[in-house]
């Protein structure tokens, strides 16, 4: 396989991650801020653009602190990468490159999200845009079952090593962000603000259920944090992301005989992750904790490009 096809699958499985989590993000920020009239709206939306590094562009623009534009921000601007459109774009830009290497239905899932969102310029008010993050999803979720009905080849795996090292940065950064800044001071830490804030942290990564099946207690800042950080069986969890990239890197190495710094990095972060508890993160503090994984993130990055010669 071609470097260059590596990298835009890759970067395609990265770009079509990002873009499902920020409709996610939306989604679930729209809901926290129609919890009014408890006082959540203008840092939630804060938070939202914190969460993918965002918070620094957006202030510099004419609409700062409007929540329906920081909606229209994150989904549709050009001039944020992180955006939906941008995210889409990209995405559908490097599946052209690589048409060949793909079935026809993980194309067609990219293309036609891409086309839902050819034309807009607004995302309308709240249920517009409720709307338009449910048509995203449902695209983005097409484009994930016709990924797995693929052939597992190298194409396959990746695509989805970049979509495992992109959800690994989103929830490390959704984490550190609702922990670190986003409840309202004077608020009390486990009142009705928190606890509405962590629902909709685990609203964004669709692990409500999945909270009562695994701790079956009333939601717990802690226990939010575990199934987040360390549990496995919990698909956007930075544990099962992370033993998600050895295997795919097990497997590409194998096919191609290229072993390397990046294989080394990910065998790393896995036993770390798997002998670590929620106490000792909490005990050096979780903050700290997730900055120095979202490091680590971007150097197995800029390791698996290295290793294939993205460049």
């Amino acid at each position: 396989m071609l470097s260059r096809t590596a990298a835009s699958l890759y970067w395609m499985g990265r770009y079509v991650e990002r873009a499902e989590f920020t409709a996610r993000l939306i989604e679930a920020t729209l809901r926290l801020d129609a919890l009014s009239p408890r006082p959540a709206g203008k840092a939630a939306w804060e938070s939202a653009l914190l969460v993918v590094a965002a918070g620094c562009a957006f202030a510099g623009t004419e609409r700062a602190g409007d929540p329906q534009a920081v909606a229209g921000y994150l989904t549709l601007a050009p001039d944020n990468s992180s955006s939906i459109r941008a995210c889409l774009d990209a995405a559908r830009n490097n599946a052209k490159s690589v048409r060949t290497a793909l079935t026809r239905d993980v194309w067609e899932a990219i293309n036609r999200a891409w086309l839902g969102l050819r034309g807009l310029s607004s995302t309308g008010g709240s249920e517009e845009t409720l709307a338009l993050t449910a048509m995203i999803r449902a695209e983005t979720r097409g484009f994930e079952g016709a990924l797995q009905r693929m052939l597992r080849n190298e194409a396959y795996h990746f695509v989805s090593m970049g979509a495992a090292i992109e959800r690994a940065d989103n929830t490390a950064r959704l984490i550190d962000v609702k922990y670190h800044l986003l409840l309202p001071e004077g608020e009390k830490v486990g009142g009705v603000i928190d606890r509405d804030q962590w629902t909709t942290i685990l609203h964004t990564v669709s692990a409500n259920t999945a909270y009562r099946w695994l701790y079956r207690d009333e939601l717990k800042p802690w226990l939010v944090a575990d199934m987040l950080i360390l549990r496995p069986e919990m698909p956007r969890s930075l544990a099962a992301a992370t033993e998600e990239v050895v295997s795919h890197l097990a497997y590409i190495g194998k096919r191609l005989g290229r072993q390397g710094e990046a294989d080394r990095l990910a065998r790393r972060r896995q036993t770390t992750l798997a002998r670590t508890s929620i106490d000792s993160i909490f005990g050096q503090g979780l903050h700290e904790y997730l900055e120095v994984f979202v490091r680590e993130n971007a150097q197995l990055d800029r390791a698996i490009a290295a290793q294939f010669r993205f460049s």
